[in-house]
């Protein structure tokens, strides 16, 4: 691959856009993984309706949290691929739980959401938090 120079205001705008997304997704991730962590009624019920076990609540939760961490983090890009890698896994599979139980389409607008979030994060995020970036 070539390395190609970008224009200032792009990279500027890049650099914003990751900014927000990133923001947003790690509020997201780190309210639902304290919501999670906490067993609140309402995520114990949805866990119960989607078929998985309740613990399983505490698992999410503890790597949303660390992975909003490694995110957030300056440093250690390959951490950062697998936090993003774990967010999307999550919530494609939050999704796909969500339309296999037949779950109301309003399910479906938080895991959707994080999922975009965790792609335009992903996409966006600048060379010094790549681990493929050419240096």
């Amino acid at each position: 691959m070539t390395n190609r120079i970008e224009p200032k205001s792009s990279t500027k705008w890049n650099k914003i856009i990751y900014w927000i997304a990133t923001i947003w997704l790690s509020l997201g991730m780190l309210s639902t993984g304290i919501v999670q962590l906490i067993k609140m009624d309402e995520e114990v019920i949805k866990m119960k309706q989607v078929g998985y076990p309740v613990y399983f609540l505490t698992i999410l939760a503890v790597w949303k949290i660390l992975g909003v961490v490694a995110i957030l983090i300056p440093k250690f890009p390959l951490v950062k691929e697998w936090a993003y890698a774990g967010f999307f896994f999550a919530m494609s599979g939050a999704i796909f739980s969500h339309l296999a139980c037949g779950s109301s389409i309003i399910e479906l607008f938080g895991p959707t959401l994080l999922l975009v979030l965790t792609i335009v994060s992903w996409y966006f995020r600048p060379a010094d938090r790549n681990d493929f970036s050419y240096q």
